[in-house]
C-alpha cells in the first residue's frame, strides 16, 4: 500500500525529543486534557460496569458479593442457565453471519451512478453499423484477453465511451454503435462498468478483512455482544504483515507488506464519550492498553511513534495497575505484581491552540477550524504518538453495536443483563429443594437420656444398641420425619426458567431442550416455533448490520479510495450489509432462485424483466460456490457471446423483422411458430389424404318435398 502524503509528513505528528526535562513543561497541559476525558468516562460506565460484572459471575458460576447465605442454607449451587442461553444466541449470531463462508458485507453499485455508466452495449452482429456494409469489427475481440495491458475502464463516463475519448481511445476505437443502456436485441452485449467496479472493490476489501482475520474479531465481538450487550471493534489501521518466504538456499527472506487491518476492543478497555448515545455523537473515544515491554517496542515500527520516547518509558519500568474488575475477570487469583504498561489511545477533538502550544502544525485548510481530530497515544506520563487523525474525512475508527438496543446509552443490554432477576430465582429455588431433599430425607431422632444408661455414644447407624435402665418400653428414642417439598420448589424452578426464556427471547426448545409438549410435538409445529423464536435474532442481526458491518465496511472502502489508487476500483459504489440475508437458510434461498429462473426463462414476456447475470451468482452463492469460478464476469460474457456469433451466424432477418438470434423468430412474427406453418393441424377425415378408417358408403339423395304453390 502506497501511503499518501498525509500519513508521511511528519510536520502534522509531534516530532521526537532529545531533551526530556522541556518536554514535560510542553506537554504536561496535553496529558491532562487527554487523561481529565479518560476519568470522565471512566466515572461515568461505573454502573455499565457492574451490570457486566454481575453478567460475567452469572456465565461462569459465580455467586457475587450482594447474595447472602443464612447460617441454615448448606447448599451452594447454582444453576448456569445464563451460560446456555448466552452461548445459543452467540451461536446463532456467528451462524447467521457467516452462513455463505463470507464477512457478510458486499459493494454494490448506487441506484443511479454518477461518473460512471451503469450499462453500456453494442451489436456485434449488427452488420448495418459496420463501414461498407461489412460486419462489425467488433467481433475481433474487442475486449482483448488477461493481461493485455489494456483494462476497460470501469471509470468511464457515457461521454467518454460515445466520443472515444479518454483511456478507452485505443480499446473501442474499432466498436462500432456502442451506446449506453442495455441491449435490446437478442445479439447485443451488454457490460457494466459500475458493476465492474463494484466486484473489484468488494474482492479487494474481503480479502483485506481475510488477511487480518476479521472473521475471528467479529466472533470475539459478538460473544461479548451477547453476553455483557456491547461488542466493539476498530479500523482499518496500515500495519505492516509478514509474508513467510524462503530462497532456494533455504533462507528465511520474508517480505513486508503495508495492509490494512481492523482488531477487536473488549469492552473493558473501551471509554467513549458518556455523552453521547451512539457512535455518531461520540466526540472522543480512549482506549486502555495492558503492553508487554516486547509489545510496547513493537509500537515504533508503526508510523509516526516517538522511538525514543518509548525507551526511557522503558526504562522507567511497569507501572500497571489493576481496576476492581479485573479481580473477577481473573476469579479473584492471588494479589500479585503484574508486569504490563498501561497505555491510553486516544481519538477525538483537541483544541487547535493546544496542538499548537505542542509543536504540532495546522494544515492550510484547517486553520479555520478551532478544534480538530487527533490521535494520542499516552503512557508514564509521556506522549508516545500525537498526530492529526489522518482519515478524510476525519472519523473515529471505533464501532460499538448493541445487542438490544438501550435508547438513553450507548452501551446496550445483553442476555446477562436481562435474565438477572430470573436467574437469581433459580438459584434461589434450587438451594431450597437441595436443601429440602436433604432434610426430609433424613430422619431428625429425639433421644431421652434419663431411660438409658449414662456414657453411651449418642450416634445413630443401622444396628446401634442402646441399653436402657428404666422406664416404658420405646420410649427414650424418637424419630422425627419432615415434609417433603422438593417438588414445589422445583415448579418455582421451572417458572423462573420460562420466565427467563421470555425475558431473553431465546426459548429453551431453540437450544436443544427436549421434551416439548403441544405444538411443539409436530415437525410443522416445531418449525412454526423456531420461525418465531428467530424474530428476536432478526433484530440482533439487524443491529450488527446497521453499527458494525455497514460503517466498517464503509471505513475500509474509505480507506481504499484514499490510499490505493487502482482507478479499476473507482466509482459511485456503496457499502451494503448482507447480515439479515443470510438469516434465509441456503437450501431454502437456492429452491426460490430456482424457481424464479424457471418462471422467468420459461416465458418469453418475462424473459427481459430478469437480471440472469446476478441470478445466477446468487444461485451460486446458495450453494456455497465461489460465483467468480463458476460463472462469467462481464466481460467474459461478452467475449462468449462475440465467440457464440462468430460460429453460429444469424439467418437473414424475415421480411418486415429485425435480426434475432438463429431460430427466433422476427418482432412481426406474432403466432409463435417460427414463420412457419408447421402445426398440429386437425384430424383427417373421411375422404381426406391420410383418414386410416373404413370407407363410408354414399349417402342415398333423399326425396325432397313438393312446393307450396
Amino acid at each position: 500500500m502506497a501511503n499518501s502524503g498525509f500519513i508521511e509528513d511528519k510536520g502534522f505528528s509531534l516530532d521526537d525529543v532529545e531533551d526530556f526535562s522541556k518536554e514535560e513543561d510542553v506537554v504536561s497541559p496535553l496529558i491532562l486534557f487527554v487523561q481529565e476525558r479518560y476519568i470522565k468516562a471512566e466515572n461515568s460506565r461505573r454502573n455499565d460496569e457492574e451490570r457486566w460484572l454481575r453478567s460475567y459471575r452469572n456465565y461462569r458460576g459465580i455467586y457475587g458479593p450482594e447474595v447472602q447465605f443464612t447460617e441454615s442454607e448448606k447448599s451452594r449451587v447454582f444453576i448456569k442457565v445464563t451460560k446456555t442461553k448466552t452461548l445459543a444466541a452467540y451461536g446463532q449470531i456467528v451462524d447467521v453471519l457467516f452462513a455463505n463462508n463470507s464477512f457478510p458485507i458486499s459493494i454494490e453499485p448506487t441506484l443511479l451512478p454518477e461518473g460512471v455508466a451503469e450499462d453500456v452495449h453494442f451489436d456485434p452482429a449488427d452488420k448495418s453499423q459496420g463501414p461498407g456494409g461489412m460486419a462489425n469489427p467488433a467481433l475481433d475481440s474487442p475486449y482483448g484477453f488477461r493481461g493485455d495491458g489494456n483494462p476497460l475502464p470501469p471509470g468511464a463516463t457515457a461521454k467518454t465511451l460515445m466520443d472515444r475519448l479518454g483511456p478507452l481511445r485505443d480499446k473501442l476505437r474499432n466498436i462500432v454503435g456502442l451506446k449506453e443502456g442495455t441491449g435490446l436485441t437478442p445479439t447485443s452485449v451488454t457490460f457494466s462498468p459500475a458493476q465492474i467496479a463494484a466486484k473489484k472493490m468488494e474482492k479487494k476489501i474481503k480479502d483485506q478483512l481475510e488477511e487480518s482475520n476479521a472473521s475471528k474479531q467479529l466472533r470475539s465481538a459478538a460473544f461479548e455482544m451477547a453476553l455483557f450487550g456491547t461488542g466493539v471493534m476498530k479500523g482499518p489501521f496500515a500495519v505492516d504483515k509478514e509474508y513467510a518466504n524462503w530462497s532456494d538456499t533455504g533462507d528465511y527472506s520474508p517480505s513486508i507488506k503495508t495492509v490494512p487491518s481492523s482488531a477487536h476492543v473488549s469492552v473493558w478497555n473501551f471509554y467513549p464519550d458518556p455523552d453521547a448515545i451512539n457512535m455518531d455523537e461520540v466526540q472522543y473515544v480512549v482506549e486502555r492498553h495492558k503492553l508487554s515491554r516486547s509489545q510496547l517496542r513493537a509500537l515504533k515500527k508503526r508510523p509516526m511513534f516517538r522511538n525514543k520516547v518509548i525507551e526511557e518509558v522503558i526504562s522507567r519500568g511497569e507501572t500497571y495497575v489493576k481496576k476492581y474488575w479485573e479481580d473477577d475477570l481473573s476469579d479473584y487469583q492471588p494479589n500479585q505484581d503484574i508486569d504490563r504498561f498501561e497505555v491510553l489511545e486516544y481519538w477525538g477533538t483537541v483544541d487547535r491552540d493546544l496542538l499548537e502550544d505542542n509543536g504540532v502544525t495546522i494544515p492550510v485548510d484547517m486553520e479555520d477550524l478551532d478544534d480538530l481530530q487527533a490521535n494520542i497515544w499516552l503512557c508514564n506520563g509521556r506522549i508516545l504518538r500525537l498526530v492529526l487523525n489522518p482519515f478524510k474525512p476525519s472519523r473515529i475508527p471505533y464501532y460499538a453495536v448493541p445487542y438490544e438496543l438501550n435508547p438513553y446509552s450507548l452501551f446496550g443490554v445483553g442476555i446477562g443483563e436481562n435474565m438477572d432477576d430470573t436467574q437469581m430465582l433459580m438459584n434461589g429455588f434450587m438451594r431450597m429443594a437441595v436443601d429440602n431433599g436433604v432434610l426430609s430425607g433424613n430422619l431428625v431422632f429425639e433421644i431421652d437420656e434419663t431411660n438409658l444408661v449414662p456414657g453411651q455414644d449418642m450416634q445413630v447407624y443401622p444396628g446401634k444398641v442402646f441399653r436402657r435402665q428404666g422406664g416404658a418400653p420405646g420410649q427414650a428414642l424418637f424419630g422425627t420425619k419432615f415434609p417433603n417439598v422438593t417438588q414445589e420448589n422445583l415448579m418455582m424452578f421451572d417458572k423462573a426458567r420460562v420466565l427467563a426464556d421470555e425475558a431473553t427471547g431465546m426459548p429453551s426448545f431453540a437450544h436443544g431442550q427436549t421434551g416439548v409438549t403441544g405444538v411443539g410435538r409436530t415437525a410443522s409445529g416445531i418449525s412454526m416455533l423456531m420461525n418465531a423464536a428467530a424474530g428476536g435474532i432478526k433484530t440482533v442481526i439487524k443491529n450488527i448490520d446497521d453499527y458494525l458491518l455497514r460503517p466498517m465496511g464503509e471505513a475500509f472502502f474509505s480507506f481504499n479510495m484514499q490510499f490505493d489508487f487502482d482507478p479499476e476500483i473507482k466509482g459511485d459504489l456503496e457499502v451494503k450489509a448482507r447480515g439479515t440475508e443470510s438469516l434465509m437458510a441456503n437450501e431454502v434461498r437456492s429452491q426460490r432462485l430456482m424457481q424464479f429462473l424457471q418462471v422467468t426463462s420459461g416465458n418469453p414476456a418475462l424473459t427481459p424483466f430478469a437480471k440472469f447475470p446476478y441470478i445466477i451468482r446468487e444461485i451460486a452463492k446458495s450453494m456455497e460456490l465461489d460465483p467468480d469460478k463458476v460463472s462469467n464476469n462481464m466481460e467474459e460474457a461478452a467475449r462468449q457471446a462475440t465467440l457464440f456469433q462468430q460460429q453460429n451466424p444469424q439467418p437473414p432477418a424475415p421480411p418486415g423483422g429485425v435480426p434475432g438470434a438463429p431460430g427466433l423468430p422476427g418482432v412481426q412474427d406474432m403466432t409463435g411458430a417460427g414463420g412457419g406453418n408447421i402445426g398440429i393441424g386437425a384430424a383427417p377425415v373421411p375422404g381426406e389424404q391420410g383418414f386410416a378408417g373404413n370407407p363410408q358408403a354414399p349417402t342415398p339423395p333423399q326425396p325432397q318435398p313438393p312446393r307450396m304453390q
